[in-house]
């Protein structure tokens, strides 16, 4: 009998030890995807000031869309939470979409090479981040889906584990999914 209630025990402290390091695994994963995604944003981020002095210098023209497309990077550099850093981004999407236009209006501009390869470059960015932020927003569903979900939940509100907040459009922004209107 005695043998029979140590055993009991010790698969109880095997399958709490199992969820806890499950637990962990998960939030390590979160935290890998935020930080791929931090990468691409950082990577965007150096890009930016080349295709606006590459801009500034092909043309002569309204300089308040550089001034938003600068104002829109800075943001999204000092958000912190995902949250803020999707509303800062959405700002700073739209803001590139301006500059990329411009290339419409200005054919000096659309022949530059160096405007050519950092739009290039930047395009490949964004469908990197867009690709980080899936990635990032399915490890959080997996996280927050054990931490919701029994056994584990309890053990997750014993240890103090939290949910993380998906990185998404802010509030689904009706501006994000009109085209950007450019006018001069």
């Amino acid at each position: 009998m005695p043998y029979i209630i140590i055993g009991i025990l010790v698969l109880l402290v095997i399958i709490i030890i199992a969820i806890y390091n499950g637990l962990i695994s998960s939030r390590l994963h979160v935290k890998e995807a935020w930080a791929d995604i931090d990468v691409q944003l950082k990577r965007r981020y150096d890009l930016i000031p080349n295709l606006v002095n590459t801009v500034k210098g092909s043309s002569n023209f309204e300089s308040s869309t550089l001034e938003k497309v600068i104002q829109a990077r800075s943001q999204a550099m000092n958000a912190g939470t995902p949250k803020e850093h999707a509303e800062a981004e959405n700002q700073l999407s739209g803001a590139l979409k301006s500059i990329f236009a411009l290339a419409e209006s200005y054919p000096d501009l659309k022949s530059n090479q160096n405007y050519l390869s950092l739009q290039s470059e930047l395009s490949d960015t964004e469908n990197k981040i867009q690709s980080a932020r899936r990635f990032y927003n399915g490890v959080v569903m997996d996280y927050n889906k054990k931490i919701q979900t029994v056994p584990s939940n309890i053990f997750a509100n014993m240890f103090s584990f939290k949910e993380e907040q998906f990185f998404e459009l802010a509030g689904e922004d009706a501006a994000a999914k009109n085209p950007v209107e450019v006018k001069f």
